[in-house]
């Protein structure tokens, strides 16, 4: 294992809080083979790059010689964590909840090392606690300390139903602490209070306490809200490798070294290098988004296709070149910042807006700066910034 202070180093980049960092440092000194645990809820079949920044620094931890495991909330995920939440989560079946748990493992490989990751399912312990257990576990918290939780105060006082098996969540997601007996646990900064939660119940069964590492949300890419599918602003990892380059590339230079710290796997100095190169102008900013661009691809598609995405972006958009595949779309005349968003070339009419400020809206190749222009019955070839086409058809 390297020095200590190095793989603080590691471990802390990025990182919104670590609780307590002290006992962190003290855990990591004694040289021993520490137990890193992250729970994932199988609630959707597929992840983003938003969801892969905690993946990310459990192969960190993972790379440092520690033990990391995967653990599956195939119990959990039948309960729903209400973080964050202003209503209750659907319940999902038995059946679905299998089959997203297997797609997630089968994502997270591409970020972790599968000889050296240990997957748990926390249905293993979680189902033996019968009613006895469950209500001895309840009884460790009181509805006044469960009502602190921001959310649950929100909904409470929104008049918004909060169901009892809601306050179970935190509680099953920290007994899952004790039955690893986890050192240090991570998740996402909407995660704090379930994550504190399994160092009260260790303490509780006396344990040493474990650590809690939280991430930030990653932005999405209209640099304004988290990273979600449901506000169009993801990468996914099943994108095709020239989705993907080409998302990354439309990130902005200073968006960029964020991305850099939460999904690089180029160590501190590394990206230091890189950034002190672009700063004083012995490196174009373009060339560092490229460099990331191709580690990502490379991450989930492989080397061969990320070669191919970065020169295809290289001969379409530095050269000039019209992409072969524009997407075509049929529509009836509208106000330009409307016809963007009924293409898909922006997710919504205020996106637009901005592209139009940025002068990054092009008809025919021509830069256009009335968000209001209706255009007349032809087709038109419209783009926005350097990656997004499509030839549009006025009815």
């Amino acid at each position: 294992m390297v020095d200590v202070d190095t793989a603080l180093r590691e471990i802390t980049r990025g990182a919104l809080e670590i609780i307590p960092l002290d006992e962190l440092k003290k855990k990591l000194e004694s040289g021993r083979q520490l137990t890193i645990k992250l729970g994932m809820d199988p609630t959707a079949p597929d992840i983003h790059l938003g969801h892969t920044v905690i993946l990310n620094k459990l192969r960190t931890f993972q790379d440092l010689g520690h033990k990391v495991v995967l653990l599956i909330g195939d119990f959990t995920a039948s309960v729903g964590d209400p973080s964050g939440k202003n209503a209750t989560r659907p319940q999902l079946s038995a059946e679905q909840i299998a089959i997203n748990a297997q797609t997630y493992a089968e994502q997270a490989f591409k970020v972790l090392d599968k000889d050296k990751t240990e997957i748990k399912y926390n249905s293993q312990w979680l189902n033996e606690l019968g009613a006895t257990g469950v209500i001895k576990l309840a009884s460790k918290l009181t509805v006044a300390r469960m009502l602190e939780r921001e959310d649950f105060t929100k909904r409470y006082q929104q008049g918004q139903p909060i169901a009892i098996h809601e306050f179970l969540y935190p509680l099953f997601q920290g007994y899952d602490s004790v039955a690893l007996k986890a050192d240090v646990e991570l998740g996402g900064s909407d995660q704090k209070f379930n994550l504190l939660m399994g160092r009260e119940l260790q303490k509780d069964a006396g344990m040493e306490p474990q650590c809690v590492l939280m991430m930030p949300l990653l932005v999405g890419l209209d640099g304004v809200k988290k990273m979600s599918k449901s506000a169009n602003n993801y990468i996914g990892v099943h994108d095709s490798p020239s989705d993907m380059f080409g998302k990354i590339m439309s990130l902005s230079d200073e968006m960029m070294w964020n991305y850099y710290d939460l999904l690089s796997f180029k160590s501190v100095d590394q990206i230091e290098e890189l950034k002190q190169k672009c700063s004083s102008n012995q490196m174009n900013p373009r060339d560092a988004k490229i460099e990331l661009g191709r580690e990502i691809v490379e991450r989930y598609h492989g080397q061969e296709k990320a070669d191919e995405a970065v020169n295809g972006f290289i001969n379409q958009f530095a050269k000039g070149a019209m992409p072969e595949d524009i997407e075509e779309v049929t529509l009836s005349a509208m106000p330009f910042a409307n016809l963007l968003k009924e293409a898909k070339l922006c997710a919504s009419t205020s996106e637009a807006m901005r592209m139009f400020k940025q002068n990054a809206v092009k008809l025919d190749g021509k830069v256009i700066t009335d968000s209001k222009l209706e255009l007349g019955s032809g087709q038109y070839i419209v783009s926005v910034g350097k990656r997004r086409f499509a030839k549009i058809t006025i009815q």
